[in-house]
């Protein structure tokens, strides 16, 4: 694969806060028009990895690569421009609880869009209805499950049109019916608009569906990173005891994985 098909590569990152090394040489090429998840036991990192990857923490040492350009180095315009090109769903959501669903969604059309507000009210009502919220526009966020703020979440998110989307483990507090929910909401929708997608996600292996790749972080650097039926393959004994670990007895058959692992629009 050539570069001009990566839209984000980490090189070498490292990145210590005190005396505590979180990143130790991370490598990672992100493909466009794909979705990577980043997992990893707690603490490895991967929150601060988005970070990196936005802009809002600058490395120690390496390179943070958006399109060719190190926004490790970009500063006020130039920077505020390149992030233009990401939306982010937050673990949180990071709803605002005084504002109605339908500002939510508008905010960032109000605030960094030139749109007149006729505009800005025909692209928040079309989202709403792509969401399945309609009737919800003038419902607060307290008023809404879970499942449904996630949904105005990422809404929001879509407004700048985006053509990379980070999301930082999407689917916690939601019960096990709702993730699946959200699951699909999210292949859905890219495969609707193509953009890219990075999830950083514990919830193994339901996010295989999901993935085109998935990344292993531990201990500071990205272990593996590979399609999810070549890491049911794979011979590194870090892999094989990591997709125990998390996988349990369904790694123990790779026809138990295919068959419930199967092509993404069959299953999610």
């Amino acid at each position: 694969m050539t570069q001009s098909q990566y839209c984000i590569r980490l090189i070498d990152i490292h990145k210590s806060f005190g005396s505590q090394a979180v990143l130790r040489g991370v490598d990672l090429d992100i493909e466009r028009g794909a979705t990577t998840v980043i997992c990893g036991e707690s603490g490895q990192g991967k929150s601060v990895l988005l970070k990196h990857i936005l802009g809002l923490v600058r490395p120690d040492r390496g390179q943070v690569l958006v399109e060719g350009e190190d926004i490790s180095r970009l500063k006020g315009a130039a920077l505020s421009h390149l992030r233009t090109r990401f939306g982010v769903l937050f673990q949180g959501v990071a709803l605002f609880d005084s504002m109605t669903v339908f500002d939510n969604i508008a905010l960032p059309l109000r605030e960094r869009s030139r749109l007149p507000e006729k505009e800005v009210e025909k692209k928040v009502s079309a989202a709403l209805q792509m969401m399945d919220l309609e009737g919800s526009a003038d419902k607060f966020p307290a008023q809404l499950s879970g499942g449904m703020k996630k949904r105005v979440g990422l809404a929001r998110a879509l407004q700048l049109e985006p053509d990379i989307l980070l999301f930082d483990e999407p689917t916690t507090g939601l019960d096990p019916v709702k993730s699946h929910d959200v699951y699909r909401l999210f292949f859905e929708t890219r495969r609707r608009l193509g953009y890219t997608s990075i999830i950083v996600s514990h919830d193994i292996p339901k996010i295989f569906n999901l993935a085109d790749k998935i990344a292993i972080l531990h201990q500071g650097k990205v272990r593996a990173c590979m399609a999810p039926e070549e890491l049911q393959r794979s011979r590194d004994p870090f892999v094989r005891d990591f997709m125990v670990r998390v996988m349990g007895s369904a790694h123990s058959s790779r026809d138990e994985f295919v068959k419930s692992n199967g092509k993404c629009d069959e299953k999610i």
